[in-house]
């Protein structure tokens, strides 16, 4: 795939809107009834990388960005504000935040993910672009250190320890993500509102697959 590991740079996504969206086929039965079914195992996140009245530079660098990336064709790391780490946006992360899996005795990568809990329902997100740097884990709540005890591969998200973990053990993980995403379109227009500010009122951006 077509991508380039850059992040959209971050002071230009804060204040952008967006969220994951969902696919549910929904089917109406004559007694009134419904069924719903999904084709995506997987949410999908759509953002806006606008701008609203920004200077000039914000502009050209908005541009800059579009243009080494040509347009649609090749993808980049989106920052998303609402939910980067994985713990709560105001906490701290630490080795203990997600449960990625469990040992078997012979598995030694793993890929991260996040779980959304509500309910008692659980939906698990693959993390397929953590933060160099930012990774922590833990095999049974024993902290393990990136370069001597595990390797991750920050563009698949998959974390490959140098011990097979025992079999039953819960392995965790903590860190900061950014979202894979390209420009939904080909094409931005520019408002230049004086000699110093501008706007870029659209400038649509979606998830992509790993």
């Amino acid at each position: 795939m077509s991508f380039h590991e850059i992040r959209f740079p971050a002071d230009l996504s804060f204040g952008s809107v967006g969220g994951p969206e969902r696919r549910t086929d929904i089917v109406q039965l004559t007694s009134g009834h419904e069924e719903r079914n999904t084709p995506w195992a997987h949410s999908r996140r759509r953002y806006d990388a606008g701008l609203g009245l920004r200077s000039l530079d914000d502009v050209e660098a908005l541009i800059a960005f579009f243009e080494a990336r040509q347009g649609q064709l090749f993808g980049f790391r989106w920052k998303d504000w609402a939910d980067f780490k994985s713990c709560a946006p105001s906490k701290r992360t630490g080795k203990g935040d997600q449960v990625i899996a469990y040992g078997d005795g012979v598995t030694r990568s793993f890929q991260l993910i996040k779980n959304y809990t509500s309910g008692g329902a659980t939906y698990a997100r693959p993390i397929t672009k953590p933060v160099s740097g930012s990774v922590v884990a833990a095999v049974q709540d024993v902290e393990h250190r990136e370069g001597v005890h595990f390797e991750i591969d920050t563009d698949t998200g998959i974390i490959t320890f140098e011990e097979t973990p025992l079999a039953g053990v819960e392995i965790s993980a903590g860190y900061e993500f950014d979202v894979p995403v390209r420009f939904d379109t080909d094409r931005i227009n520019v408002s230049v509102a004086s000699f110093r500010a501008g706007q870029v009122p659209d400038v649509p951006v979606v998830e992509v697959r790993i």
